[in-house]
């Protein structure tokens, strides 16, 4: 039993297969939970452990083959994936890698991502056994695997605005209970309790800030600290349903709003505006971030604002000025430009969208341009 249909993932493979033979690969070695997910529907909380490694291989013809753990075994043969082979892991001496060889020993060219945001996940070493035990290539796979997974199907893209919507009607919850006084902390556990009572299975990721005028800091932990009255309050949610994450935060003023804070607000809003006016198929991402750096006048300098969204949180490509991959069809894309009010004190403002042949699709609700006050 997985989130889709076996012939999902059959066309996956279908796709990947083709990519594999123009490029002359005679299989794909899988290490990391997104891409093993990807290919096989295999979806648990048990990557958190980094005890176990787990691999599947996908041939230039065939099944994919999974060489996994024996404790999910069971959970892999509920997948389209048939051919499995296991070991009783953790077994310290061999933690499946004879497996893996005798599984890879019939290919000689072998793709592994190994470009930008790429891991490895198995240790060095185990992988240093491996090379040396194959008569065999290694070549990185990172463009075919990101030319799959940068554009969504239909049966994602249901999801993923599904998610959306889930994270849309938390926020409508904020002003119930994010008031002066209240503690900064409680309040990320009132919107957590609030994600998961709209719909969401799982809220991995939620960071955020508060602070007089606008935030300093939008990735530590929330601590006591009680929200004060002319305090910015940013929210920034990863929630998930089905593997899949939204991405995108709001901005609240608590009791009043002051000038620099409205007007920061309006120029987020109008460069998100920007983007997704130009979010066509055959644009670029450097011309989103061209956009948005256009009505920001250069007030901010991070390096991206935005990038694709679904089975992860932050996927490929980046909205950036280096990043000129072309939008296509199928695409789920933040749009995340930030503004330095002073030296120390920001704001953000994040919306996901999806590109079409036609017009972009706002998969959130929009922020208002106003900053709401509370």
């Amino acid at each position: 039993m997985t989130d889709f249909p076996a012939a999902e993932f059959e066309a996956r493979l279908a796709r990947a297969q083709t990519l594999m033979a123009a490029e002359e690969f005679d299989a794909i070695l899988l290490t990391t939970e997104a891409e093993v997910r990807y290919f096989t529907g295999f979806r648990s909380l048990f990557w958190q452990s980094p005890t176990r490694p787990w691999f599947v291989i996908l041939p230039k013809s065939g099944a994919p083959i999974a060489v996994i753990p024996a404790i999910g075994a069971d959970l892999m043969s509920r997948t389209w994936v048939c051919d499995i082979r296991s070991w009783p892991s953790p077994r310290g001496f061999d933690e499946g890698i004879n497996l893996l060889i005798e599984a890879l020993t019939p290919y000689r060219r072998i793709g592994l991502p190994m470009g930008e945001e790429s891991s490895l996940r198995m240790p060095l070493t185990d992988f240093q056994t491996l090379r040396s035990s194959l008569k065999a290539e290694f070549a990185d796979c990172t463009p075919l695997v990101k030319s799959l997974r940068m554009v969504k199907s239909d049966a994602e893209i249901a999801i993923l605005k599904e998610i959306c919507q889930i994270g849309s009607r938390a926020f409508a919850r904020v002003p119930e209970y994010a008031r002066s006084g209240t503690a900064l902390s409680e309040v990320f556990r009132r919107f957590r309790i609030a994600l998961l009572e709209e719909g969401a299975e799982e809220t991995p990721y939620l960071v955020g800030g508060a602070g007089q005028g606008g935030y300093t800091d939008v990735i530590s932990p929330p601590d006591e600290t009680p929200l004060a009255h002319g305090d910015v309050l940013m929210l920034d949610t990863g929630a998930c349903l089905k593997g899949y994450f939204c991405d995108f935060d709001r901005n609240f003023a608590i009791g009043t709003a002051n000038a620099a804070a409205r007007a920061a607000h309006a120029r987020l809003w109008d460069a998100t505006e920007a983007a997704f006016d130009m979010a066509q198929a055959g644009k670029t991402m450097a011309d989103l971030f061209a956009a948005m750096q256009g009505v920001l006048s250069g007030g901010s300098d991070v390096g991206r604002f935005g990038h694709g969204l679904g089975m992860q949180l932050t996927e490929w490509p980046s909205i950036a000025a280096h990043d000129h991959t072309e939008l296509q069809a199928g695409m789920v894309l933040t749009l995340e430009p930030s503004l330095m009010l002073d030296e120390t004190r920001m704001m953000v403002a994040e919306e996901n969208i999806l590109i079409t042949k036609d017009a972009p699709v706002l998969l959130t609700q929009r922020a208002p341009r106003d900053l709401p006050v509370i």
